[in-house]
């Protein structure tokens, strides 16, 4: 069908006023053709108005609007469905997905209108030349893009796919188009480090300020990878020996450049088990949903809560998590527990689903809770970290709810955001008594 669907209308908005409602569908404005979500904010603009809109029943409104905007129309369009990746990584993590989990977790998107969304990270292997045109012409910046390696050949070993254009030549011609970029790096040892590393590395500041970042984030390996190309994964000696390499060139560019640009992914750091770099290394985060300073940043945050954590009664709660937070939360949860009176235990969750070397906090089942926690007191109280369910929905990765982890357990949940002022808002709520001025 043509148009975009409207999924919602803001009440008391003009749209509202109009008679518009969800359901239609938004065919031009000022007569260019709307293709997506981007389209309808870029061509969203203006004094004059003129929308052109498609009724279920096939009959078309002209809706004139003098002096409105985004915000006033009061017009929701959902995001667009993703294109879907055609590359075939070697460490791709959804060909190492066990079967049995939800299906969306199998779709594999590899989508520019995303990247400049939400953030995901796209490889522009698959873009067009007609969609280059369009990113620079509606300026869809930033842009976040796994690079791996500019070597042509080697870039075309790790995605899979032949025939691609030099990722170099791409990113040249956005930087010449103003589009700023946040770049990564999946480090595979024995295949994209040593000197292909040094050459991307060096391939990517030479774009700078237009290459903003460059995050390096050790490759994710899971028990799964059957009949897949053997990649090795970044051990402790590895990681030791890898930071103490960056670093040095991760102070040069700051200094260099004015600014952190070179970023280690905390994994690094929480496998070797040695101090993260100060703070003034990580500049404004911008690598922060990519897992870089992470941890730095739950460290600050947790000595202000401490600072500020008060007495809240008796009472006993179970923290779970993966077993890279295990150390850093257990930490924070004893000066806690001291601090409010509370008996906080965390659990570390082994990731049976994925495999033991995954240790992160947000791929952890619901299965591998309740199978952790076989034994628990009848009654106890579980804290989940929000960052383990689906945003919106409340969902496991394999699809359990936290219902079905307190008729497993019989227990009770509390879900919490994932961070230190989260975790004590989240207790303060659950056992704050009445009268109690904290």
């Amino acid at each position: 069908m043509s148009g975009l669907l409207i999924e919602s209308i803001t009440e008391g908005g003009i749209a509202s006023e109009m008679g518009i409602e969800p359901g239609d569908r938004i065919i031009s404005i000022n007569g260019h053709v709307l293709k997506d979500i981007i389209d309808y904010h870029y061509w969203n603009d203006g004094d004059h108005l003129l929308i052109e809109i498609e009724k279920p029943d096939g009959s078309l409104w002209e809706c004139d609007i003098e002096g409105g905007d985004e915000n006033s129309l009061g017009i929701v369009i959902p995001a667009p469905k993703p294109a879907h990746c055609k590359n075939k990584c070697i460490f791709c993590f959804v060909h190492q997905l066990p079967k049995g989990l939800r299906k969306t977790l199998y779709v594999k998107d590899e989508d520019y209108r995303l990247s400049f969304i939400y953030g995901n990270y796209v490889t522009l292997a698959n873009v067009s030349k007609s969609d280059l045109l369009r990113i620079k012409k509606q300026r869809l910046s930033p842009l976040y893009i796994s690079v791996h390696a500019t070597d042509p050949v080697l870039r075309e070993e790790l995605l899979g796919k032949q025939g691609i254009t030099p990722i170099m030549e791409v990113m040249a011609d956005l930087a010449a188009s103003g589009i700023k970029m946040h770049t990564q790096i999946v480090l595979c040892p024995g295949i994209n480090d040593g000197d292909a590393f040094k050459k991307t590395v060096a391939d990517l500041v030479a774009l700078y300020p237009q290459v903003a970042s460059i995050a390096i984030v050790p490759v994710g390996l899971t028990s799964h990878r059957k009949g897949l190309a053997v990649v090795e994964p970044v051990t402790a000696a590895y990681a030791a020996l890898f930071i103490n390499e960056l670093e040095p060139e991760m102070k040069r560019l700051a200094k260099e450049l004015g600014e952190p640009v070179l970023f280690l992914a905390d994994e690094f750091y929480l496998k070797a088990n040695v101090p993260f770099p100060a703070m003034s290394l990580y500049g404004d985060f911008p690598q922060l949903e990519n897992g870089v300073g992470m941890i730095p940043l739950f460290r600050q945050e947790a000595m202000k809560v401490l600072k500020k954590a008060r007495m809240l009664g008796e009472g006993k709660a179970i923290i779970v998590t993966g077993f890279s937070a295990y150390n850093e939360l257990g930490q924070f949860l004893s000066e806690l527990s001291a601090k409010t009176g509370l008996s906080l235990d965390v659990v570390a969750v082994k990731n049976n689903l994925f495999g033991p070397s995954v240790t992160v906090t947000g791929l952890v089942a619901g299965r591998d809770i309740i199978k952790a926690l076989d034994g628990a007191e009848s009654g106890a109280l579980i804290v989940i970290p929000d960052v383990m369910l689906k945003e919106g929905e409340g969902v496991f990765l394999d699809d359990l709810t936290t219902g079905d982890i307190e008729r497993a357990l019989n227990v009770r949940t509390l879900v919490v955001e994932s961070s230190p002022q989260g975790l004590y808002a989240g207790l303060k709520r659950q056992f704050l008594k009445k009268g109690n001025k904290n």
